[in-house]
């Protein structure tokens, strides 16, 4: 059964940059994997996704351009690299296995969730 473990939350300063990775128990490079946040106050929100099958990348509109989904099978790892981050990119962001084309609006039908790891955005 695919466990997943994400990494590399911390406290940033505005305009920083970090790192998130999502480690796989299994070899993972059949299955889509999708970055959701969860801030306080707010819905869960699907944040990228990427496909297993041809490595198609999916990002939420507000997002793109800082952040980069990618993966690395021979680590059975995938990673979401985030730029010029703002306190509003404040949450606990995790990782999930699923089914692309649903992550923005149906992150429910995703399965094998991380713990998530804290990503703080502040001065």
């Amino acid at each position: 059964q695919l466990q997943l473990v994400e990494s590399g939350g911390g406290l940033v300063q505005p305009g920083g940059s970090l790192r998130l990775s999502c480690a796989a128990s299994t070899f993972m490079a059949y299955y889509a994997i999708g970055w959701f946040r969860h801030a306080p106050g707010k819905e869960r929100e699907g944040v990228s996704c990427i496909s297993g099958s041809d490595n198609k990348t999916y990002y939420a509109d507000s997002l793109k351009g800082r952040f980069t989904i990618s993966r690395d099978n021979t680590k059975n790892t995938v990673y979401l690299q985030m730029n010029s981050l703002k306190p509003e990119d404040t949450a606990v962001y995790s990782c999930a296995s699923g089914d692309c084309p649903y992550y923005r609006n149906y992150p429910t039908l995703f399965g094998s969730w991380g713990q998530g790891t804290q990503v703080t955005v502040s001065s």
